[in-house]
């Protein structure tokens, strides 16, 4: 089993920026994708970026330009970080891992951003 857990969500102003971070632990070896996800209400999850274990990197067209998503393996945490927020950005923001085949979630973490 993988375990990921969210942090540094919250409420920012449009234009503003914030850092999501997700701390990975048990069962680490072999994962092969981590990845950022976010989910309005009443809507479905979509995929916001994705980083490999060698490094290539893939971003939703809407959020290209401004989030970049990276990886600290010594630290086991994979970043989003988000510049230029805008309202529609507003969502639940959720890390994922894939190992093995198996995909893996965190809780997840509101990210506000007011107009």
């Amino acid at each position: 089993q993988v375990q990921l857990v969210e942090s540094g969500g919250g409420l920012v102003q449009a234009g503003g920026s914030l850092r999501l971070s997700c701390a990975a632990s048990g069962n680490i070896g072999s994962i092969s994708v981590w990845g950022w996800y976010r989910q309005a209400p009443g809507k479905q999850r979509e995929l916001v970026a994705t980083i490999t274990s060698g490094g290539s990197t893939n971003y939703a067209d809407s959020v290209k330009g401004r989030f970049a998503i990276s990886r600290d393996d010594a630290k086991n945490t994979v970043y989003l970080q988000m510049d230029s927020l805008k309202p529609e950005d507003t969502r639940v923001y959720y890390c994922t891992a894939q190992r093995l085949g198996a995909h893996f979630w965190g809780q997840g973490t509101q990210v506000t951003v007011s107009s």
